[in-house]
C-alpha cells in the first residue's frame, strides 16, 4: 500500500511551521517532507522530527531568493558558485535530519540565453551535486515542473528529466516524478511511470485542475497507486497539494488506503 508523506510547506498552513510536524503526527502521518529547512535551526527541525516520531523523506537544495520569485538556480551560469555553497549547505541540515534524498529546482531559463549554456550549466552542476551528496550517502532528485504555473521552468518534462540524468551519469541521481506537474505537461501517467519507475525515487501527488486533493478533479488515482503497488514502488508519495478548505478537511481521501 502507498505511504504517504505530508508536504508541510503545503498542508498545515493553519499552523507555524514547527507547529505542523504534531499536526502531521495527529493526522496519522509518518513521514513528512518540506520545500527548505534554511530559515529555521537544524537542531529545532531535528527537535520536531524526533518528538514525533517522524520521518523526513525529502527536501530541497538552496533555490535562490525563492521570496522574489527565483524558482532555483542550476541552469544559472552565473550562479555556479552559490549553486555550490547551498550543496555544502544542504549537506549539513541533510547530516542531522535523516534526510536520504534532496531535490535540486533547475530555475527559469533566462530568456535570449543559449539553450546548449543552460543545459551544460544544470548537468555540470548536477555532476557536482552528485558527487558531493555520494559522500555523504544522498540521492540526488531533479523534478519536472509544468510551466503553466511557472513559466519559463527550465525542466518541464520526464524525457527531458531522463535525458539529463543520462548526461549527469551517477548512479545516485533519480528523477522526482509529481504526478500534477505531469498530468498539466504531458499525461500518459501510468505509461510513463511503467516506462521510467527504476530511475523515479520519489513521486508527489495533486490532483488537476486547482492543485488540491485526491477526488477532487481528473486524476485517477485509484488507479495509479494500484499500478504503483503492482511494480513494487517502495518509495514514499508526497503530499503536495493546496487543501481545497483546510488540511483536515481534505484528508478524509486517505482513509481508503491503508498505509503501512
Amino acid at each position: 500500500m502507498p505511504r504517504f508523506a505530508a508536504n508541510l510547506t503545503m498542508l498545515f498552513t493553519e499552523a507555524l511551521f514547527l507547529e505542523r510536524f504534531a499536526l502531521a503526527k495527529t493526522a496519522g502521518f509518518k513521514a513528512v517532507e518540506f520545500l527548505f529547512p534554511y530559515a529555521f535551526d537544524v537542531k529545532e527541525i531535528k527537535s520536531a522530527l524526533d518528538n514525533n516520531a517522524l520521518k523526513l523523506v525529502l527536501h530541497n537544495l538552496p533555490a535562490g531568493n525563492w521570496d522574489a520569485g527565483e524558482r532555483g538556480i542550476a541552469c544559472l551560469p552565473d550562479r555556479v558558485t552559490e549553486f555550490r555553497d547551498g550543496v555544502a549547505k544542504a549537506i549539513e541540515y541533510a547530516s542531522v535530519l535523516g534526510v536520504p534524498q534532496l531535490n535540486c529546482l533547475a530555475g527559469k531559463a533566462p530568456a535570449g540565453l543559449d539553450p546548449k549554456v543552460l543545459h551544460d550549466t544544470f548537468v555540470s552542476n548536477l555532476q557536482y551535486a552528485a558527487s558531493e551528496l555520494k559522500k555523504a550517502s544522498l540521492k540526488l532528485l531533479i523534478e519536472p515542473i509544468n510551466t503553466f504555473d511557472i513559466p519559463g521552468f527550465y525542466l518541464s518534462k520526464t524525457e527531458q528529466g531522463i535525458a539529463i540524468l543520462d548526461a549527469v551519469g551517477a548512479d545516485n541521481a533519480f528523477l522526482q516524478y509529481d504526478i500534477y506537474h505531469a498530468q498539466r505537461m504531458e499525461g500518459e501517467l501510468g505509461n510513463t511511470i511503467q516506462k521510467y519507475l527504476s530511475r523515479i525515487a520519489h513521486i508527489q501527488l495533486a490532483d488537476n485542475p486547482g492543485r488540491n486533493e485526491p477526488g477532487t478533479g481528473e486524476i485517477n488515482y485509484s488507479y495509479l497507486f494500484d499500478l504503483l503497488d503492482r511494480m513494487g514502488y517502495s518509495g514514499y508519495i508526497g503530499c503536495e497539494y493546496k487543501p481545497l478548505k483546510t488540511t483536515e478537511a481534505g484528508l478524509g481521501w486517505m482513509g481508503q488506503y491503508e498505509q503501512e
